[in-house]
């Protein structure tokens, strides 16, 4: 049975005027952004409908999707705001044409189509592609922290783990211990009938907190143990390292007394941030030259960058079809592989060294390096790296600045990345329209 969508018609004019349309310019971003959207195939979006037989008719998805993108564009990242705005905003009505989903439906319908989303901003990256916006001569690689929705106050270190679960098992065995000398002494009063009552409010509070710092633990000790094994290490080495170098300070699996885990997050981390510790997500970006468009986004929980740049590289491949001819980053994503990966990818690659640029590097230990050092030590190759920051840094700050994204409302690496695929999409849709105004 097919699935009926409610009425959804923007071209519809009222009984008497005016028409929605004559509400906002000819040359409004909401226009831009409705005609990007109808222009696109959103097959996904709709699939999960189909023959459901579903009695409620849900709000259509190619609605929903602009209202998304218009209030993320423009700022607004709470569900319940866009639910007010639908009723405040004259842009946001022309969009809605009569709907009023509640903030619980937009919310899930964000949740529900994450990986629609992250599929979408590669459609408009080939769209902008297509209208001749994006050139991939030259494309900046840079990372920034955004906060995760977490509080750092909800973190613990593995050596305060460890401090809790010793004292949490000896508050709960000392209760225990309570509560069978309460019992002895009630038997001897009132027999030995068992009215199967549940556990102390006091003790099942501490055996709540102990299962949740025995997770956290457990997590702690998996990521390290992962760890371990890329570096070649295995269980039986003990503290020896695999390549007869120095030992290492701790057991295989064994974290470092300081590596922390969130309760709330648990897969956001602690990072450095503007000055201050915070607990974010390191947040990725791949810009192109021409028009400040993002060609590739992502989202690591590792605050190191040089992991990314040629996962970053590759995502601009996939998403474009072909590779940037330049490519041009910070001494974040500095390394040896790296360098050799853009070789062998037949690519241009302009990585500063940060302060060990400022000594020659030995070729025969690092060849790549010294290479990249020899690049970076001419005016030509001084000049290319120096259009780094008017690519990709004034990217950042609109994020942060224009469209006033600092923190993440999502928890979890998955839905954290299609919530920043949400946001680069937003921010591609505003460049867009201002490009194409302009031309």
């Amino acid at each position: 049975m097919p699935t009926a969508f409610r009425p959804y018609h923007p071209d519809q004019s009222f009984l008497l005027p005016p028409s929605p349309k004559e509400w906002l310019p000819e040359n409004h971003l909401a226009y831009f952004i409705s005609e990007t959207v109808d222009q696109t195939d959103l097959g996904g979006f709709y699939a999960p409908y189909k023959g459901d037989g579903r009695r409620n008719r849900p709000f259509s998805p190619r609605m929903m999707i602009k209202v998304l993108l218009y209030c993320y564009a423009t700022g607004t990242f709470s569900s319940r705001k866009m639910a007010r705005r639908l009723y405040e905003d004259v842009a946001v009505r022309v969009l809605a044409a009569g709907n009023f989903p509640a903030h619980r439906t937009i919310a899930e319908f964000r949740q529900r189509h994450r990986q629609e989303f992250e599929r979408l901003f590669v459609k408009v990256v080939q769209i902008a592609g297509e209208a001749g916006l994006v050139k991939l001569g030259r494309v900046a690689v840079d990372g920034s922290k955004m906060k995760a929705n977490a509080s750092k106050h909800k973190a613990m270190s593995y050596g305060r783990m460890v401090q809790e679960q010793k004292r949490l098992e000896a508050e709960i065995s000392e209760l225990l211990d309570q509560a069978q000398q309460l019992d002895e002494a009630e038997d001897e009063l009132y027999g030995k009938e068992n009215l199967g009552e549940e556990l102390p409010e006091e003790l099942r509070r501490r055996e709540d907190r102990l299962e949740k710092i025995r997770e956290a633990k457990r997590r702690v000790e998996e990521r390290q143990a992962e760890a371990d094994r890329e570096r070649g290490r295995t269980p039986g080495d003990g503290r020896k390292s695999p390549g007869g170098g120095r030992n290492f300070k701790r057991d295989f699996g064994v974290p470092d007394e300081k590596a922390q885990e969130n309760f709330t997050d648990p897969e956001s981390h602690i990072m450095k941030s503007s000055g201050s510790f915070e607990q974010c997500y390191n947040a990725q970006l791949a810009v192109d030259e021409e028009t400040q468009i993002i060609v590739a986004a992502g989202v690591t929980n590792n605050a190191a960058d040089n992991g990314q740049l040629l996962r970053m590289v590759d995502e601009v491949e996939q998403n474009m079809g072909r590779r940037p001819k330049q490519v041009v980053a910070d001494a974040g994503y500095k390394s040896e592989e790296n360098f050799k990966g853009l070789h062998q990818r037949d690519i241009d690659g302009y990585i500063a060294l940060g302060r060990e640029g400022s000594h020659p590097v030995q070729s025969n230990r690092y060849p790549a390096t010294a290479g990249m050092y020899s690049k970076l030590s001419s005016e030509q190759g001084r000049a290319v790296y120096r259009r780094r920051k008017v690519i990709v840094e004034p990217v950042c700050g609109w994020i942060k600045q224009v469209l006033g994204f600092r923190s993440f409302s999502l928890r979890g690496l998955d839905k954290v990345r299609s919530e920043w695929a949400l946001v680069c999409l937003a921010l591609n849709l505003r460049r867009m329209n201002g490009r194409m105004q302009a031309c």
